[in-house]
């Protein structure tokens, strides 16, 4: 892998709106000039990716007419039958537009509500079309910034009833289409509903079809609550939820930087690929999905600059897989990771046919246990982490 160059078989994907963005912010306008969806699809292709996604509005502006609409995708399908490049994800702006100023899904509005459900089922019949296997639903106006304007019971009723709706449609159209929820907990919104992976989690539970519903967690989002993405990631595993992922990253508890994935917290990008690619049971990847990569090019760079970036993530994680790979095989390593009591994690706490009542018998266990003895013992967790730095410098 000394060469890092990126091959479809890496699953690399980017959306449309990533290398496409024209670096308008609050504060100032746009930087660059806009991508056309066909030039991305080549560029991409170009670099090594498998993967494009969008937004309906990414790719067909919104307000087009029927006509306007089978022209721009049957560009975009030659682009994609040219060049291999596949449709793994596609979602659809509920957030852009004035008309959700309110919410999309949760808007006080019922009127509101049904345009957004129907805006979502003609994009869906689009994804079909082109092959998407995952739809992401990132709630970025699902909130409020007055608690008394929003009865939030009654929005995540609305929320709930929206998802079941529409993967009511799902089914009876046959798409064979999973849904996943993308939590954020501000920005646009004061506070944006589901605004982690614990509350998404907790949300899914509560659907009619929940077995077709998971997560598409973003570094930066958990990251701006400061949280532990790396935790988030592997309890979305635990669950059997991971459908996506957005990688990017981000410093810390910031608004959404959306940067270069690796370019923030380095040692969490380190433990998350470490994750994804190792955590499976038998030591194997724990994700078999899209790697996709949900950042924005620098507001300074200029379109040379937005595609050696885009080539930037893809390299970044191949650096890092290498050097999660090298941790793995290290024998000292193995012997630390066994005397810290790593792998012992996994015994049960009770034998096989041990209940409460074999707990209380059991003198060792308690009675007889050297509490003292057991506190004087370090865990050797920092030479631990200290092998985990030396891997991820490269100094072993």
């Amino acid at each position: 892998m000394s060469d890092y160059l990126p091959t479809p078989g890496d699953k690399f994907s980017f959306g449309l709106w990533t290398v496409g963005w024209p670096a308008r912010d609050p504060f100032g306008a746009a930087t660059r000039p806009p991508l056309d969806p066909v030039e991305t699809v080549h560029r991409l292709a170009d670099l090594g990716a498998y993967g494009v996604s969008f937004h309906d509005d990414d790719l067909v502006p919104f307000g087009s007419d029927d006509g306007e609409r089978a022209a721009v995708v049957s560009r975009f399908r030659k682009a994609l039958d040219e060049t291999g490049l596949v449709v793994p994800m596609v979602t659809t702006n509920l957030f852009t537009h004035p008309v959700f100023k309110d919410g999309a899904f949760t808007a006080n509005d019922r009127a509101v509500r049904r345009y957004a459900l129907r805006k979502v089922m003609r994009n869906l019949d689009l994804a079909a079309e082109l092959g998407a296997e995952t739809y992401v639903f990132w709630g970025g106006r699902e909130g409020s910034e007055v608690d008394s304007a929003k009865d939030i019971r009654a929005a995540l009723d609305r929320f709930r009833e929206g998802l079941d709706v529409l993967a009511s449609y799902v089914i009876d159209c046959e798409y064979g289409i999973r849904f996943a929820l993308e939590p954020k907990p501000n920005e646009p919104r004061g506070d944006i509903l589901l605004p982690t992976v614990g509350h998404a989690l907790a949300f899914i539970s509560t659907l009619e079809h929940e077995e077709m519903v998971g997560l598409n967690p973003e570094v930066g989002h958990e990251q701006m609550s400061n949280l532990n993405f790396v935790h988030a990631v592997a309890q979305t595993l635990w669950h059997g939820k991971l459908f996506h992922i957005d990688l990017n990253g981000q410093h810390g508890p910031k608004f959404d930087q959306d940067l270069v994935f690796g370019h923030g917290d380095l040692i969490s990008a380190f433990g998350l690929v470490d994750l994804l690619e190792h955590g499976g049971p038998d030591g194997g990847p724990a994700y078999d999905g899209p790697r996709h990569f949900d950042y924005k090019p620098l507001r300074t760079e200029d379109i040379d600059g937005v595609w050696q970036s885009a080539a930037a993530n893809m390299r970044t994680y191949l650096l890092l897989k290498e050097r999660a790979a090298a941790f793995r095989s290290d024998p000292e390593v193995q012997e630390a990771l066994a005397a810290s009591g790593v792998p012992d994690l996994s015994t049960p706490t009770l034998a096989e046919g041990e209940t409460f009542s074999s707990l209380v018998a059991d003198k060792t266990a308690y009675e007889q246990f050297d509490a003292d003895g057991a506190a004087s013992r370090g865990c050797g967790f920092g030479r631990l982490d200290q092998l985990a730095i030396e891997h991820l410098l490269g100094a072993r």
